[in-house]
């Protein structure tokens, strides 16, 4: 789990992993992010404060084993920016890395001085986050993404095509997950297709409803899905045709990669996740989806997280005036016209 971190997990982490496992209810990959910043910033530390060596190679070789709240009380606001600036100075680390391990930080300080109450003073609690600028998403046009479809309609090679068509028609529709994706079960959905329970990040669950291109997606593959006598996962809403158990996010981001080169798409290098930018900023350019909406339907806790398709809507319309026929026409031609 602690990846390139040569070092014992001191009790405090322990007990604070278990926190947030059952308490909070992080996934497993969440937790794990956690984990290893928290243990980054621990080695980095417990190096500085006993004058060793704080280059890569050598301080993430310290034990960290014996670290506790005590330990985590010396720290200042201070040694949290000296920790920043080294992350951005030695390990390369961009604003959205250092970002996220300043949260990882601030959640363990969090949970020292407000559940266990082990700490009277949090140091991190006022360090702002470095700023990022959000890059606007990428995403296939309207045109693109027929032409996607249609790749896979017209493969006359494939042996899952239904399969395949279904997946592409449920990202491009629904803006899923890849993860949720893959971990839809036919008990999710209701008795005409109309909707399907979603289990997104953090095990929240949300209700998706179908349109009629979903709807017949899943309903022109199942008879292929419940033909195969071998399925493993009863429950699985796509079955991986050698395994003949439930799809692994492998084969999806192998066979949407594949879709997309027949699509003429692949110089563009999109993947699962663009799919998901596609159905969102679709929906949102409709102009009939508000913003608040689109926040439940992609399961995102805060709207801010929703509010980059706003923006993508606003650099269409910057687009737009460029294109006037009048944008190049300067002040000083009018001059010379008087």
């Amino acid at each position: 789990m602690y990846k390139n971190l040569e070092c014992r997990v001191p009790n405090l982490l322990t007990e604070y992993s278990q926190y947030m496992r059952v308490i909070k209810n992080r996934s497993p990959k969440t937790l794990e992010q956690y984990q290893n910043d928290i243990i980054l910033f621990m080695c980095y530390m417990k190096a500085y404060f006993d004058g060793e060596s704080t280059e890569p190679e050598d301080y993430v070789k310290v034990d960290i084993s014996r670290i506790d709240a005590d330990f985590m009380a010396r720290i200042r606001p201070e040694h949290i920016y000296g920790f920043l600036s080294y992350i951005a100075d030695k390990r390369g680390n961009k604003a959205g890395a250092r970002a996220r391990k300043l949260t990882s930080i601030k959640s363990i300080y969090k949970y020292l001085t407000v559940v266990t109450r082990q700490l009277k003073e949090n140091p991190a609690k006022d360090i702002d986050t470095p700023a990022k600028r959000a890059p606007l998403p990428k995403f296939l046009s309207l045109e693109e993404s027929l032409d996607l479809l249609k790749a896979v309609k017209n493969d006359p090679t494939s042996k899952t095509k239904e399969r395949d068509y279904a997946i592409l028609t449920l990202f491009l529709n629904c803006g899923m997950r890849l993860s949720e994706l893959v971990g839809l079960n036919l008990s999710d959905f209701d008795k005409e297709f109309t909707s399907v329970r979603v289990l997104g990040k953090g095990s929240k669950e949300r209700m998706v409803y179908l349109n009629n291109a979903c709807k017949e997606a899943i309903i022109e593959y199942l008879p292929i899905r419940n033909a195969d006598v071998q399925i493993k996962d009863k429950n699985a809403l796509f079955i991986s045709t050698r395994q003949h158990n439930r799809i692994s996010t492998k084969t999806v981001q192998w066979l949407v990669k594949k879709y997309l080169g027949a699509a003429g798409l692949g110089h563009k290098h999109y993947s699962t996740h663009k799919l998901r930018h596609t159905a969102a900023t679709l929906m949102y350019r409709t102009g009939k989806v508000d913003v608040r909406v689109l926040k439940d339907i992609l399961g995102h806790e805060q709207l801010n997280t929703t509010q980059i398709y706003t923006h993508v809507s606003d650099e269409s319309m910057r687009s737009a005036m460029m294109e006037n026929p009048l944008a190049d026409v300067a002040i000083e031609d009018n001059k010379k016209d008087e």
